[in-house]
């Protein structure tokens, strides 16, 4: 007997799986895939099977996508975050902790590599004057990107977020304390995620998801909450593609002098004219150049 689900955590050798009939099964892995270079993320469909009473995950199925980021601490290689995402939620917190655009670059650009639509979400708007926030993030609406001002505390822009959610599987990233769990427990009240305290003395949030957690959402499709990242390395990216995971850039790509142009010290490039010209944000480029030096 096998049946069809998608996984949603994985602790300890068991994964949890929830099934097309939205019955919830705890499951282990099957021991040929125990060793396979094809590790298993949440998000994954999965075939399952019954070997009299006790059942196991039997096959993975081919993925439409992941979100994938280099290991942390320095380690070698990619850990895929989630599978099978449709679109990513970076959250960031207006104030506490204090937002760093940087690192919301690098998130983008992440989402980019890995071809996923991502949205901004901007929580606790009700710790900063509105107009002032929305200043500070006017860059990413002029990039393209969706972006959402958001309220635990007032309610404002859950209804907007909910419908961008609704019937698709939604990967919520962002650095830790910005509220993302404090989020998903506002939108839909049942999942009752464990929230953290902001530490004063370091003003950055304290760990409350340990690994990314898949949640069917009442309406329709899931929502991955994953952890806090206090370093978010780029995996899989060339610099001379990191250009393209500038949305805003696009248009200008094909337009300098040189072919190969990067868009740094280059005579009569598209890009660095349009930065002169104003029609580029200066702080993204800045992101661009930064990240350029380090993917090379």
């Amino acid at each position: 007997m096998t049946e069809q689900g998608v996984v949603l955590q994985g602790t300890g050798g068991v994964w949890s799986v929830r099934t097309s009939d939205g019955a919830t099964r705890d499951v282990s892995l099957r021991g040929r895939l125990k060793i396979s270079a094809d590790k298993l993320a949440v998000g994954d469909e999965v075939i399952l099977e019954d070997a009299g009473g006790a059942w196991t995950i039997a096959e993975i199925l081919p993925r439409r996508s992941v979100l994938a980021r280099r290991s942390p601490s320095g380690a070698y290689g990619e850990r895929i975050v989630a599978a099978n995402v449709d679109q990513v939620i970076v959250v960031f917190a207006a104030a506490n902790p204090e937002p760093h655009p940087r690192m919301l670059d690098r998130f983008l650009v992440i989402a980019e590599s890995n071809g996923l639509q991502a949205h901004i979400v901007v929580n606790k708007v009700d710790l900063v004057d509105a107009a002032a926030a929305r200043a500070r993030f006017a860059d990413y609406p002029l990039a393209g990107y969706p972006i959402h001002y958001t309220s635990t505390v007032t309610r404002v822009g859950l209804d907007e977020l909910a419908a961008a959610l609704k019937g698709r599987t939604s990967a919520l990233s962002g650095p830790s304390g910005v509220g993302k769990s404090s989020l998903l427990n506002a939108l839909y009240p049942g999942l009752n995620l464990r929230v953290g305290e902001i530490s004063q003395s370091v003003n950055k949030g304290r760990h409350t998801t340990v690994g990314a957690l898949l949640h069917p959402l009442p309406d329709g499709g899931y929502v991955a909450d994953t952890p806090g990242l206090r370093e978010v390395g780029i995996w899989g990216l060339s610099a001379d593609a990191l250009d393209r995971c500038f949305p805003e850039f696009v248009a200008h790509l094909g337009h300098c002098r040189f072919a190969d142009c990067h868009h740094v010290v280059e005579p009569d490039c598209a890009v660095r004219a349009a930065i002169a010209a104003g029609e580029l944000s200066a702080n993204r480029y800045d992101s661009y150049v930064r990240l350029r030096h380090e993917l090379q």
